[in-house]
């Protein structure tokens, strides 16, 4: 289950705890009594908006007029159908919703029966979290993540001893220890404090939240031993720990009895390689693992050999592993084509890599394949690269591919070519059109193509838009010449992004009329003319628009 539906899962569990009914924003008893917000509340609300920029209208609802004083009926809000008391403020974020300006939670604190608090994916400006968190006592989930919170963790979030979920992962500008106190919340099921800028020892107290079943903390710069113990956390299915911690044999003995675990994530364990009995505890784990990740760990062939020794110990429930930014060798690479029928991602970025003839290897599920900032020879495909007909998503970035690497044959056959939706071949060497043949003839249903940061010189082939109508995110930079109408016929874009390179001529409504989807268009450090007649009206609604440096007028449209 991913990190996402988890957290949804938790929170329609306490929706499902209030009475059958109780309707986000729309509250009624059974006789009809309309039951209205308390008046504290909703100016405790009506305060916590003040200084935060709402642009994309989250906050519509919330008004304090005639017709909308009910604060239950606001957008993110639901109260109790009994009392009237506020018991949910869920204000997550999204791409392109999300409030930005410092908040004050703090003004919340009249909202002294709220169960449920959400106010991640949002642009808090560096706001800090008030230790008078520990003043919601009721509080069952919150989730802070992904908004920009800098400070320590009040360590009075220990006192909020009802709390089944917490989420302060995502603010990079989150700092210190954790505070040992969290170490009461004896109740909670899920704990993310991932990608923060958390240091120190872990506090053994973590140990007593033995109801844990998701716990992550990679991403951070712990130190010092892992503190668990044979017996702690055994109902625990999620792991993710990050660090530079002192991996000792004796710590890895409580690995053996996390009989539950179905995904494990050890990041920037740099001594990980040299623990011959860490790895053991892992390779024990593996038969019941869904998900491995070990990246950053300074692991070589040898290490990965102990772990996968046996094609028994490969499970057959591994569907994702990822070994990026390790030390590892095509000598792996081809271990694992042996192991994996069930693998769906693999995720071999940044290693040592070479692959320097034409390779079949047995990857018959796989989905998504990042072979990034690895070494691949002229000569890899040729013959037809056997991949996966399932394959989907493919990173090839930075791998020193060149324009022979792409040159057809006759017996060249793409078996993927229908499934492949994502490929990624930025800062490579290619320097002709080559590449745009060897598309046409390999792949026909792309969605997201990226060819920047390469040495491309010539003309884009008129027949490339008519091809590849299925594209909806094209990155191409250093390109020089006119910008040719056929772009047109990549009707399902969304994102054109042709900044930063050498182009010229004139952009006219004709380029862009075809665009109903578009939210992306940035045109900026070019020579290009911008001519758009007065009274056109374009079929797309841009969320972003970049046209630095380009020339504009002498109409452009209202």
């Amino acid at each position: 289950m991913s990190c996402y539906s988890l957290k949804l899962f938790y929170a329609l569990l306490l929706l499902l705890l209030h009475a059958a009914g109780s309707i986000l924003g729309f509250n009624s008893l059974p006789n009809s009594t309309e039951i209205k917000c308390i008046q504290t509340e909703r100016q405790a609300l009506l305060n916590f908006t003040h200084g935060l920029k709402d642009d994309s209208g989250m906050l519509s609802t919330w008004r304090d007029d005639g017709n909308n004083r009910d604060c239950c009926k606001w957008k993110g809000i639901q109260c109790n159908n009994q009392t009237g008391h506020v018991e949910m403020l869920h204000l997550r974020g999204q791409d392109t919703q999300h409030l930005i300006g410092a908040i004050n939670i703090s003004s919340l604190i009249a909202l002294e029966n709220i169960e449920h608090l959400d106010l991640s994916y949002n642009d808090f400006q560096r706001s800090h979290i008030p230790e008078l968190m520990g003043s919601f006592t009721n509080l069952r989930y919150l989730n802070l993540s992904a908004s920009s919170f800098r400070g320590t963790i009040p360590s009075d979030i220990g006192k909020l001893t009802h709390l089944l979920s917490l989420d302060l992962g995502g603010n990079s500008y989150l700092h210190g220890q954790i505070p040992y106190q969290l170490g009461n919340l004896t109740h909670l099921q899920y704990l993310d404090l991932s990608y923060n800028y958390l240091d120190g020892e872990l506090p053994y107290q973590l140990g007593n939240l033995s109801q844990l079943r998701y716990l992550d903390l990679g991403g951070n710069s712990f130190s010092g031993a892992v503190p668990f113990q044979a017996g702690n956390l055994p109902l625990l299915h999620t792991l993710g720990l990050g660090g530079n911690f002192d991996v000792k044999s004796k710590d890895a003995e409580w690995l053996t009895n996390l009989s539950s675990l179905t995904k494990l994530e050890l990041s920037s364990l740099h001594n990980l390689s040299s623990s011959h009995h860490w790895l053991q505890m892992i390779s024990k784990l593996i038969p019941n693992l869904r998900e491995l990740r070990l990246f950053d760990c300074s692991l070589s062939d040898t290490n990965i050999q102990s772990l996968f020794y046996s094609p028994s110990n490969f499970s057959t429930a591994l569907t994702i592993l990822d070994l990026s930014s390790n030390k590892l060798t095509s000598s792996t690479f081809q271990l694992l084509s042996n192991f994996s029928l069930n693998l769906q991602e693999l995720y071999l970025g940044d290693n040592n890599i070479v692959l320097s003839s034409p390779l079949c290897p047995n990857f018959p599920a796989l989905v998504i394949l990042d072979l990034s900032y690895n070494n691949m020879s002229s000569s890899v495909f040729q013959g037809g690269f056997n991949f996966s007909s399932k394959l989907q998503n493919l990173d090839l970035q930075n791998c020193s591919l060149t324009d022979e690497s792409f040159l057809m044959s006759s017996s060249f056959i793409m078996s993927s070519s229908s499934s492949l939706v994502s490929l990624d071949l930025s800062s490579n060497l290619l320097k002709s059109s080559t590449i745009f043949y060897w598309l046409f003839n390999s792949t026909t249903n792309l969605h997201k193509l990226s060819l920047y940061h390469n040495m491309l010189e010539g003309p884009i082939p008129d027949g490339f838009g008519k091809v590849m109508n299925s594209l909806e995110v094209l990155y191409l930079y250093r390109l020089t010449g006119m910008l040719p109408k056929s772009i047109g016929f990549l009707s399902e874009l969304e994102y054109l992004i042709l900044a930063g390179n050498s182009l010229e001529g004139d952009v006219t409504e004709s380029h862009l009329s075809n665009f109903s989807k578009l939210k992306y268009l940035y045109l900026s450090e070019s020579s290009l003319s911008l001519k758009f007649v007065p009274s056109w009206v374009p079929p797309f609604q841009l969320e972003s628009l970049g046209i630095r440096s380009c020339k504009l007028g002498p109409t452009f449209p209202s």
